[in-house]
């Protein structure tokens, strides 16, 4: 799968620990930046990364910073892009399930790497559960 990423400075560790787990999986990664931990403004980045996908050229999408929460916004600015904040399997799982989520915006000061590696992979696997989710999404689509 092509995968868009893309983080401010607060974020960038993660980033990169990203890159490498899902290229290890076999996945075709394109980073957006940040290239360091210089501090930087998220929404250039993400929002090149929310493009990408809204545009087709990346399947999903991955955004990082600090809390998540500034990144999931610059994201979902885009139409067609729809990011979810995640911070436990559960929320990633869902995002999928019932949001069909295209993107996913992970908060490196709020969870562990190894649980932001859990709830990316958990997000990758999910299908879309469709259904009463469909008229839901393309309502979303509408606003």
């Amino acid at each position: 799968m092509k995968i868009a990423i893309a983080s401010d400075h607060a974020g960038f560790a993660y980033k990169e620990a990203l890159k490498e787990h899902l290229g290890a999986a076999g996945h075709d990664v394109v980073d957006y930046g940040t290239d360091s931990t210089e501090s930087v403004d998220y929404p250039i980045f993400c929002g090149a990364a929310a493009h990408a996908v809204a545009s087709g050229e990346c399947e999903r999408g991955i955004v990082l910073g600090g809390s998540g929460n500034g990144e999931a916004m610059a994201a979902n600015r885009v139409r067609g892009a729809r990011c979810a904040l995640c911070w436990s399997a559960e929320s990633a799982r869902l995002a999928r399930e019932h949001n069909d989520a295209n993107m996913i915006s992970l908060g490196e000061r709020l969870v562990s790497l190894d649980l932001a590696r859990e709830m990316v992979d958990i997000w990758l696997s999910t299908p879309f559960e469709g259904g009463r989710h469909i008229r839901r999404i393309e309502l979303l689509d509408e606003v």
